[in-house]
């Protein structure tokens, strides 16, 4: 089966590394060039175009930064729509809007191709090592044609229902890894103004009912200093704005995301929408003038969990 994959940053340049470690005929492509090397370099195929790639791939996934990029991808005059045809499959891994996804999978469907979006949860560092969580949302048997390059770039897969139903769970658990990280931060910043040793701090929160993924790699490159996950202040606002736009097209009227957008919002006027999104906790330390670091903690999260051939788990679904 020949890929090509469309996306070369934080996430899609390593799980394009895991497709080419498993031997997948690859073709990459990314306006930032310097992006492509590292594959090109290991053995993958520089794309031309988008529509190139999907008249030679018999799979284009892409995975990009927002869902107005996505649709630039798919609809511009060299773009994927242009390619694609009977037999091929567009895989979404961009954390994207549903109602979008679904829009652009209604015009791949019209040319008699197929949809997935399967965006990946889990953390930079376990793209990198192809034991990140996907969701997958498809008709089964566009699921299962896909779910061998899947369970090669990640080790828990999940069929999560019809297309846009991956991209709901993937702003959902967004949603809650961020409402996470903002209690973390005023937890950490609570313990340092008592006196506890933040060192002490951490582990006590580890071993308790107050204990998260979060915590476990979030907070340690926190009390590090380096606050480097990989990901930015813009991308939490987008992420959390498009769980809020799931929440209000069902009339659903919530407190706490509207909350978050506005933290996030403010904490990009401060310090810009590039600015690392742990670097959150920087408005509780500047405004109250503290240090929340601590000796003894990574500056990066890596993963050390030998890597794990993937696998479907099944969700437990409600009999209706």
């Amino acid at each position: 089966m020949n890929v090509g994959f469309i996306g070369l940053g934080n996430v899609g340049g390593k799980l394009s590394g895991s497709l080419l470690r498993g031997g997948i005929p690859l073709t990459v492509f990314d306006l930032d060039t310097a992006a492509m090397k590292p594959l090109v370099d290991a053995g993958a195929k520089p794309g031309i175009s988008p529509e190139a790639m999907a008249r030679e791939a018999d799979v284009v996934i892409t995975c990009l930064p927002s869902p107005a990029i996505s649709a630039e991808v798919l609809e511009s005059d060299k773009g994927l729509l242009k390619g694609l045809g009977p037999g091929k499959i567009w895989a979404e891994m961009s954390t994207t809007d549903q109602a979008e996804v679904v829009r652009l999978g209604e015009k791949v469907a019209a040319l008699g191709a197929r949809s997935i979006d399967c965006p990946v949860s889990g953390g930079c560092h376990r793209a990198a090592t192809g034991n990140i969580s996907i969701f997958a949302g498809a008709d089964r048997d566009t699921f299962e044609t896909m779910l061998p390059l899947l369970t090669i770039m990640g080790r828990q897969v999940l069929h999560t229902g019809e297309l846009g139903s991956a991209s709901v769970l993937k702003v959902i658990t967004n949603y809650l890894a961020t409402a996470n990280l903002v209690s973390l931060c005023e937890a950490l910043a609570t313990a340092k103004v008592s006196g506890m040793d933040l060192g002490t701090a951490y582990e006590a929160i580890r071993i308790s009912s107050g204990n998260s993924f979060v915590h476990e790699t979030e907070s340690q490159v926190i009390l590090n200093g380096s606050r480097d996950i990989s990901f930015t202040m813009g991308l939490v606002a987008k992420d959390i704005g498009l769980f809020n736009e799931v929440a209000k097209r069902a009339d659903l009227e919530l407190e706490l995301a509207p909350l978050l957008i506005d933290i996030f919002r403010d904490g990009i006027s401060r310090y810009g929408d590039h600015e690392l999104s742990p670097n959150i906790i920087r408005r509780i330390e500047d405004n109250a003038s503290l240090d929340i670091r601590a000796p003894g903690f990574p500056p990066e999260m890596v993963d050390d969990e030998p890597h794990q051939t993937g696998f479907e788990v099944s969700g437990r679904r409600s009999e209706s």
